[in-house]
């Protein structure tokens, strides 16, 4: 084995691996040019708020650093499916954490003193905060239904599952936030020059970023976009970098310097977007060996204040909700509904996390009501070869569902 490893080809090896692993690694943090400014920003304390007024009150040397409000912005949303998102609050915030305002200075501590001098003035507004209720509430985040996107998916005749059926079992279940952790925090740094922004930071999407910020700037600034080492995202550097390399470029163009933007782990917890948490109710009409003869699965996504990626989030979840059973008559309802929270992203998984914890809840219901084995209701409801998935795809191979599920079994005893 050791001289078939000495033998291998170099560009099997991965191009990173030997700086991470000699510590030699140059993260976005790590960057330094010259002249660089640091950024941080104002937030609005309140979930849901009028701004009736900035302040940037005396006894500070404003002319020592740069600022940036919603006015300042050429294009104020962030392209992305719904361009619903301000890079800066403008009227209203929608969530505890939202940006208003943005300053950068030569460092990091001259930044966060001017930020003790802004005094925004709020009028707080009802908020919702209970997805279940984000429908029928007369509190309008979204445009006027609250609903961000709604999926249908039907398979057969569920009546006709209903009427063959021996057994019904119910499933109300949830899932919360879920938080990415990642070991580096957001970061980025925006280089001005005279037409062009150049971005480089810490993300996986460089081509949302500079879509995002070519509209920013209405298309009158060429943009380039670098992603530098990146340390941990797992989705949580997805769309977020958008949100904040739009920030670093807005004070880059407005004070000509560099701006690096830096969250510590306190700020990254507190606003970036999360796992979207989920609401589950679920039916299953089984035989009494516990068959499914049909599913009728109903699910709300909470997407938090903004859209993002919810629609392709919810998508993935509906097309994963039935996991790997095969099941001959479904109906899979879901939805992405708004509230005043922190808005939801990317996450891996991107949704199917979310639905196959409930349907898996939900085979673990059936044994029990039916006092069978879950392995035994698992393995004989599993997908083969030749059968047809909830959104009517023909499996026309194995997908190694019932093989993967007996080495499981037995591996695990």
């Amino acid at each position: 084995m050791n001289e078939a490893k000495a033998k291998a080809d170099p560009r099997d090896r991965r191009v990173d691996a030997a700086d991470k692993i000699a510590g030699q690694t140059r993260y976005i943090r790590d960057e330094i040019v010259p002249g660089m400014w640091h950024g941080v920003t104002v937030r609005c304390p309140h979930s849901r708020a009028k701004i009736l007024g900035i302040e940037f009150k005396p006894g500070f040397d404003w002319s020592a650093v740069a600022v940036v409000t919603a006015r300042d912005v050429p294009v104020n949303y962030v392209a992305m499916p719904e361009n619903d998102m301000p890079f800066l609050a403008d009227r209203i915030a929608s969530y505890a954490g939202e940006p208003v305002a943005l300053i950068a200075a030569p460092s990091r501590d001259l930044a966060e003193r001017a930020r003790e001098f802004v005094a925004v003035e709020y009028e707080p507004l009802p908020a919702l905060f209970d997805m279940l209720k984000s429908e029928e509430s007369d509190v309008r985040i979204f445009k006027e239904s609250n609903v961000f996107k709604e999926i249908l998916i039907e398979k057969g005749d569920l009546n006709a599952a209903r009427r063959e059926a021996q057994a019904t079992v119910e499933l109300e279940c949830s899932t919360g936030y879920q938080e990415h952790l990642y070991l580096e925090p957001q970061g980025v740094v925006a280089v001005p020059e005279k037409d062009r922004i150049t971005i480089r930071g810490s993300m996986q999407c460089p081509f949302y970023v500079r879509k995002a910020l070519a509209t920013l700037f209405d298309q009158k600034k060429h943009v380039t976009v670098i992603q530098a080492p990146t340390g941990g995202a797992f989705g949580g550097k997805e769309d977020f970098p958008s949100l904040l390399a739009g920030h670093a470029a807005l004070l880059a163009d407005k004070c000509k310097h560099p701006v690096a933007m830096f969250y510590e782990r306190e700020e990254d917890v507190q606003v970036t977007t999360k796992r979207h948490p989920s609401h589950h109710r679920d039916h299953a009409y089984v035989s009494r060996d516990g068959r499914l003869l049909g599913l009728d699965l109903e699910f709300l996504f909470d997407g938090g204040a903004y859209c993002t990626l919810s629609p392709v989030v919810l998508a993935r979840g509906a097309l994963a909700a039935c996991g790997s059973y095969y099941v001959p008559h479904a109906r899979v309802h879901a939805k992405a509904v708004a509230t005043n929270a922190v808005p939801s992203g990317a996450f891996r998984g991107f949704g199917g996390p979310q639905t196959i914890f409930a349907v898996e809840m939900l085979m673990e219901k059936i044994a029990l009501d039916l006092k069978l084995s879950p392995a035994q209701v698992r393995e004989v409801n599993l997908i083969s070869e030749g059968q047809a998935t909830a959104t009517e795809q023909l499996l026309r191979y194995s997908v190694s569902a019932r093989q993967t599920f007996q080495d499981v079994v037995a591996r695990s005893d």
